[in-house]
């Protein structure tokens, strides 16, 4: 390859790396904001001023040695350029596609991870087809790999997610039966101590994790710092317990969320700070030693790279550059925002809706710990454990319903101890130079302190369990396709040249479109849908208008799915009928939601409506659920008969389902208008068609007995017809149910014999 290829080459990883910060930070966001945003410390434009100026400080304060993509995985000096930018490039495709995909899925996954097995991936692809063609063996291997550091990496994933769970849960556990749910009534000098605590946890952990490497301070302190490590924590314990103290008794400042700030500062800056390698350290790499090559006069192929074992500082216009990109994507990002509410969805303290569905392991898992827990108990003295739970005792506060959307996911010293314990778990890893991933870190701790907190109880263990194996498993697939796509990327580079590069970086860019626009087509869907809300009124005439509303949006939506079963039945079209299938699911998991929330609206009645309201809501409940299962029949049916590749219907039965379908359709939209405009007046006239719908698929099922008898040669398409036919039936009894509880409601002199008549 000439010169010119290289130059695009080194362009194409500058432009990678662009998006790779954006795609990047979008993942990484969650290590620093799980907290604030979880425990609504302070407000979300406060925590983003305060986490940009982290990011911005620690990218800033970076040293740029990105030690990682010179020679921390791979022996350069066994490489020559040409290979080394294969290499590099392999690994910036890899990694904007790798990242991009979790967070377009909103799980969170390590960067640090990811490009380190996507280096090792690109070497090992590079290195065998280097061996191959000099008739070497796998065991010369070693010699490319730096096998040690490999090593080091995978058993950081594994202590990352057991450490961090099991001390997260600790501390938490200690924290709480020390100072209870009822911390604001504590003494002054429990919450000054537990600050000074967790300020020099947070204070050390600045010192040795986010600025370890700049020459912010001189280097006689840092060295003071490393030599008496013991005599400076005892001294920050001291000066921050009393400082603590004097904050939370002149100022009246709540000291948890000072350590909040300070603890997202903190991660916020050792984020930028030192993770700013996995997305610029490869292009950095790549330009230094384009930079060293076109110098040389010595071609690509021969001009060998152990000069990239040398540390080179990188440029600081373009660690500002960076940052500036970092801060960007941390207010605009949509996709971090996605990532956030996974971690903070997984840790929340009251129940709710879940993400996640239980499976087979996170039953088992819950299962053999509540065995576990009940023959702990079994051993410790009763009275102990009746103190322990009085500590766990939430206060009773009185939360209007409308309220609890804006209701933290968690309190003040939860998200304290998050901040803490992950500071102090990365700051002691990193001083032993343990390769502990950032990202598992944080998470684990937050899923330890929510277990210890019993926020995962009886109704939702088995979800949370389920979300955070889904997440756990993810990191292990992050490693397992970081190496094989860079691997795989990397020999097609190899093979290709400049071709291959052309198509891959084309196909990267159409998948980043694509990814773009399929998140943005579904939060516009999200907006823009009428999704059914829980009932949030106290009162009997406020539960029946608030829910004509949810009658409405079913009414609508169903109105378009029972069509397109029809209409996907009469093309036999299989995408038509999947999709429509999974849109009828998702209203029946709506309305499953709204059974489940059952409990917390009979709470929220007003005393005086508890009868009315309570009977009257159950009742609609009942009915939406019948609507969904008729309508889920008839999807499930259809579907299959197409999957199955039956017979069409006949001409005429698609004929008399498409006359019904219209008939049906005149009936749900004026439906849709009364309940859309609470005109309950006008339901009269949509019962008394009721008898006139009857007749009309009691007229169609007799036709078809008569076919049957004479003309109708398939048992499938006969099966098909009459359970359609059938169903629809179930469906229209189930609208006038709706129509008949309202119409009964709003006029209660009517009798519903008259109505029923």
């Amino acid at each position: 390859m000439g010169e010119n290829i290289y130059i695009f080459m080194v362009i194409a990883l500058g432009m990678l790396a662009i998006i790779d910060l954006v795609v990047g930070v979008s993942n990484d966001a969650v290590n620093f904001l799980n907290s604030a945003i979880g425990s609504k410390a302070i407000s979300f434009r406060t925590i983003m001023i305060v986490a940009s100026l982290g990011v911005a400080f620690g990218a800033m304060s970076s040293s740029g040695m990105m030690e990682v993509a010179r020679k921390g995985i791979f022996n350069p000096g066994e490489f020559v350029f040409a290979e080394i930018m294969v290499i590099f490039m392999a690994v910036m495709i890899t990694d904007i596609l790798l990242l991009d995909f979790f967070n377009t899925l909103g799980m969170p996954t390590s960067t640090t991870v990811s490009i380190v097995f996507e280096l090792l991936g690109a070497a090992v692809a590079v290195s065998l087809i280097k061996i191959v063609s000099a008739d070497g063996t796998f065991s010369d291997l070693g010699s490319y790999i730096n096998t040690e550091k490999a090593t080091e990496i995978i058993l950081g994933i594994l202590l990352s997610v057991f450490i961090a769970f099991t001390i997260g849960a600790i501390v938490q556990f200690i924290s709480r039966v020390l100072i209870s749910f009822n911390f604001t009534s504590n003494a002054k000098w429990v919450e000054s101590l537990f600050g000074g605590l967790a300020i020099t946890s947070i204070i050390y952990f600045i010192l040795i994790k986010g600025l370890k490497s700049t020459a912010i301070f001189d280097a006689s302190i840092t060295e003071f710092v490393a030599t008496n490590t013991n005599l400076f924590l005892l001294g920050n314990v001291i000066f921050w317990t009393l400082l603590s103290l004097l904050v939370s008794t002149v100022l009246r400042w709540s000291i948890y969320t000072v350590v909040i700030v300070l603890g997202t500062f903190a991660l916020a800056m050792a984020f930028a700070g030192n993770d700013l390698v996995n997305f610029i350290g490869v292009p950095i790499a790549a330009l230094q030693s384009f930079q060293s090559w076109q110098g040389s006069g010595v071609d690509a192929e021969l001009f060998n790279m152990a000069g990239l074992s040398a540390a080179v500082r990188t440029p600081t216009l373009l660690l500002l550059f960076s940052g500036l990109i970092m801060v960007l994507t941390l207010w605009f990002s949509s996709k971090a925002k996605s990532v956030v509410k996974t971690s903070v969805d997984l840790s929340r303290q009251d129940e709710g809706e879940e993400r996640f569905q239980p499976n087979f392991l996170s039953r088992q898992v819950v299962k053999y710990s509540i065995t576990a827990a009940e023959n702990v108990a079994q051993v410790l003295p009763p009275s102990l454990l009746k103190r322990i739970d009085s500590r766990f005792e939430m206060p009773k506060v009185y939360v209007p319903k409308s309220k609890t959307q804006d209701m933290p996911a968690f309190d003040l010293v939860r998200a304290a101890v998050n901040l803490m314990v992950a500071s102090v778990l990365i700051s002691i890893a990193t001083s032993m130079k343990l390769p502990l991933s950032t990202t598992y870190v944080t998470f684990m701790v937050a899923m330890g302190t929510s277990l210890a907190d019993r926020a995962w109880g009886a109704e939702s263990a088995v979800y949370r369990v389920a979300g955070v194996l889904n997440v756990i498993g993810g990191w292990f697939f992050t490693a397992f396709s970081a190496f094989t796509a860079a691997a795989i990327i990397a020999s097609i580079l190899h093979f290709g040249g400049f071709i291959a590069l052309l198509v891959l970086l084309v196909v990267a860019a159409l998948l980043l479109l694509r990814n773009y626009m399929s998140h943005n087509r579904k939060s516009k869907e999200l907006k823009a849908e009428n999704s059914l809300r829980r009932a949030e009124s106290s009162s009997i005439q406020g539960v029946i208008q608030e829910s004509a509303e949810n009658v409405a949006k079913t009414i609508k939506r169903s109105n378009k799915l029972y069509s397109n079963a029809i209409n996907g039945l009469a093309k036999h079209d299989l995408d038509m009928l999947k999709k429509n299938k999974k849109g009828i699911k998702k209203l029946s998991d709506e309305v499953e939601g709204l059974k489940n929330n059952i409990f917390y609206f009979i709470k929220n009645l007003d005393e005086s409506s508890v009868g009315g309201a309570s009977n009257f809501y159950i009742n609609l409940l009942g009915i939406l659920q019948d609507y969904s299962q008729s309508l889920e029949y008839i999807a499930k049916v259809s579907h299959t008969h197409v999957n199955n590749n039956h017979k069409k219907l006949r001409y005429n039965q698609i004929k008399e389902l498409k006359g019904l379908d219209i008939a049906i359709e005149e009936v749900l939209n004026d439906t849709f208008e009364a309940f859309d405009t609470k005109s309950f007046e006008s339901i009269l006239d949509i019962l008394g068609r009721k008898e006139e719908l009857f007749d009309l698929v009691s007229e169609k099922i007799e036709k078809q007995v008569a076919l049957t008898r004479t003309e109708e040669s398939s048992p499938k398409n006969t099966t098909l017809y009459f359970s359609l036919l059938t169903e629809s039936k179930d469906l229209i009894k189930t609208v006038m149910k709706l129509a008949e509880l309202y119409y009964v409601e709003h006029d209660s002199s009517v009798e519903p014999a008259r109505i029923e008549k």
